[in-house]
């Protein structure tokens, strides 16, 4: 007969992690939590492996909308620079020379 592993929420996880991080020894919360040191060092490691920003992944608050203007602005800036290239072979094409550029 087969024990049944415990689950944990991503919730518990993270308040777990936040206290080690803050500097709280992790065997003084695997004993106040009764969860095992073991496991509390596999979910800080995991918990560093993962990328924060633009993941998905739970962040800070406010990072979800960073990564969002982030994506969008370099949405925009490959738009703009297909366009710039557009423009130039048009300009070759007609026969004009593309403005020069400032030194901004």
């Amino acid at each position: 007969m087969t024990v049944p592993r415990k689950q944990y929420t991503a919730e518990f996880k993270a308040q777990i992690i936040e206290l080690a991080d803050h500097g709280r020894p992790v065997s003084e919360l695997a004993q106040e939590f009764g969860v095992s040191a073991g496991l509390i060092h596999t979910w800080r490691r995991k918990a560093s492996q993962q990328p924060q920003i633009g993941s998905g992944g739970a962040g800070a608050v406010g990072d979800q909308d960073v990564a969002d203007e982030l994506r969008l602005l370099r949405r925009r800036v490959a738009d703009l620079q297909l366009e710039n290239d557009i423009l130039k072979k048009a300009a070759v094409i007609l026969g004009t020379k593309p403005q020069p550029r400032s030194g901004k």
